[in-house]
């Protein structure tokens, strides 16, 4: 009975509250097809199963360790540069900074997370394009939603959510002065986007292009001592 239980939590996970009335959309749409044909019904079983899968929400262990930065979001680590400027519409002018970028293919979990605790202190959204999402000029032509998070040591990291080709909603809920803890969900991107992260250029970075990054668990920088 026990091997069944463990069995049944493998296949069963939290879904997002963004996901309801797709999931229950595309059953319609499935059921209808079904009455068309067979065919066209697994087609429409299979997609709707697939928009289950896409808006899983599960629960995440999210390191003790102090002075951590952990992942925004689920994907792969597909750029780390240096002493490149923020976006615009932030207010750091000239100012340097090491981003990560991770990409979030259509079958990557999509809850984002806060990467660091401290104070809400900036959200700027800014409505744009819908370039692929690992196209460079992404980062400053797509539509984006921007966070500056503050530590009590008035450190401060930038992280932005930022659509893709076929990622057509930003959803954030978090706002200008709120305390926010590290790992703490606070959005979504609905069907393929990417997440940066830009740091201090002391802040050590942990990650690599290629990684593999689990949101709200592995850890992606480190800040000084």
């Amino acid at each position: 009975m026990n091997d069944i239980l463990d069995a049944v939590k493998l296949v069963t996970f939290p879904i997002h509250k963004e996901g309801y009335k797709f999931i229950i959309i595309f059953a319609l749409v499935t059921i209808i097809l079904t009455m068309l044909s067979n065919t066209l019904g697994l087609i429409g079983l299979v997609v709707t199963l697939w928009c289950v899968f896409f808006f899983r929400d599960p629960e995440r262990v999210i390191p003790l360790e102090e002075k951590i930065i952990v992942s925004p979001a689920d994907g792969v680590v597909t750029r780390v540069e240096y002493g490149v400027e923020a976006p615009d519409d932030l207010g750091y002018g000239k100012k340097k900074f090491n981003k990560i970028t991770i990409f979030l293919n259509v079958f990557n979990v999509h809850v984002n997370r806060v990467p660091l605790g401290g104070s809400v202190v900036k959200v700027s959204y800014k409505a744009g394009k819908f370039l692929s999402a690992n196209a460079d000029e992404a980062s400053a032509e797509n539509e984006r939603n921007s966070v500056v998070v503050r530590t009590a040591d008035g450190e401060e990291i930038i992280f932005v959510q930022i659509a893709g080709l076929i990622a057509r909603r930003i959803v954030s809920d978090i706002e200008e002065g709120q305390e926010v803890t590290t790992g703490q969900r606070y959005g979504i991107i609905r069907f393929g986007s990417r997440a940066d992260i830009y740091l201090s250029e002391d802040v050590e970075i942990k990650s690599l292009v290629g990684q593999t990054m689990i949101g709200g668990e592995t850890i992606i920088a480190k800040l000084s001592s």
